[in-house]
């Protein structure tokens, strides 16, 4: 049997390939159009590897998607492509609609064809993962309790409804059509392989490259930090044990400011790079204008996931923000080849 793994050249998607492969010999059909944030070379460990087969293709492309899944035995789907990053989706929201909404819904026509068509136990055994986000909830204040599975959904950017769409989408495919579905509501992930647009490698990139560390209005909008390592043993947690039609929230326990998330990356960076005039990397921090329509926390409550799943994070924050800096630095020819010219416009663009 194999896993059909849709965006598996992304961040959160290639972390989970390689994941896997680690700990398991069941091969993988990684399908990713291979965007902007779509990087092969995330993938050059498995290069010659015969449990990868990479597709280059779109989840919105049925026909593929369907051959794959018949000539490959598929017996589980793990669903991480999407359009991910709310400031592009502010400045062009129709890619989102059309990957996460539309590109979701060719997926899960796919699916149903090919998982009603199954004969038992195959039929039984057959998941439908969906890997979505904590911001289909919307924002919180200070003192609200975190979110659960149970919140009522309220985007607020046109990425944020877009995978909200989705999820919907989801639901909807198990409670009409028994598909065996499963969704995940993640936190802020980090880690290994992020394209700098996103604040960790932003920041990490910026600093070592002497420019601003931009931060948006006060700096203290607050986000759940979940490793990309803890993500991907959650994943399997739920692909394992989870129950069809259930919904379970992952996020790392650990609430920061964005302010406080990049001081704490000029300080591991001052000790392990310090810059050559002996000044700390904070003083490269330059507030900017707020982006529109910025959510001002979020949190997760992920006590469903330990209690149903057994599952909780290794990473703390400190462990984890530590694994990410080293691995920057160690890897400047990744950063080097993703940040081009048109990495540099978008930046610009957003962070003037």
């Amino acid at each position: 049997m194999t896993l059909l793994v849709t965006g598996g050249a992304g961040f959160i998607g290639s972390n989970f390939v390689l994941d896997w492969l680690r700990d398991h010999d069941e091969p993988i059909v990684n399908l990713d159009s291979l965007t902007y944030a779509g990087n092969l070379q995330n993938l050059g460990a498995l290069e010659g590897d015969a449990r990868h087969h990479f597709v280059h293709g779109d989840i919105a492309d049925q026909p593929l998607v369907e051959r794959l899944l018949a000539e490959h035995g598929v017996r589980a789907i793990m669903h991480f492509a999407a359009e991910s990053h709310v400031d592009r989706s502010i400045h062009g929201p129709d890619a989102f609609i059309q990957t996460n909404v539309v590109g979701t819904f060719r997926l899960l026509e796919a699916a149903r064809g090919y998982w009603g068509a199954l004969e038992a136990p195959a039929k039984d055994a057959f998941r439908f993962l969906h890997v979505s986000t904590d911001e289909v909830y919307g924002s919180l204040s200070g003192t609200d309790p975190a979110f659960t599975e149970l919140n009522r959904y309220e985007p607020n950017s046109p990425y944020s409804a877009s995978k909200a769409a989705s999820d919907h989408l989801v639901r909807a495919y198990h409670h009409t059509y028994g598909l065996p579905v499963l969704t995940s509501n993640c936190s802020n992930n980090y880690g290994p392989y992020q394209f700098p647009e996103k604040l960790i490698p932003l920041v990490i990139h910026n600093a070592l490259a002497g420019k601003p560390l931009p931060i948006y209005g006060d700096g203290q909008q607050v986000r759940d930090w979940l490793h990309v390592g803890d993500h991907a043993s959650a994943l399997r947690a739920v692909l394992e044990r989870g129950v069809p039609g259930e919904t379970y929230n992952v996020g790392g326990w650990n609430e920061k400011p964005n302010l406080e998330v990049v001081h704490a990356l000029c300080a591991r960076l001052d000790a392990l790079q310090p810059r050559a005039d002996g000044q700390s990397y904070a003083s490269q921090i330059t507030y900017v204008r707020d982006r529109p329509g910025h959510d001002r926390r979020y949190a997760i409550d992920a006590s469903k996931i330990e209690r149903d799943l057994g599952w909780r994070p290794a990473e703390t924050f400190d462990s984890g923000i530590d694994k990410t800096v080293r691995w920057y630095l160690a890897h400047g020819d990744w950063v080097a080849a993703v940040t081009d010219g048109s990495y540099r416009a978008w930046v610009s663009k957003n962070y003037q």
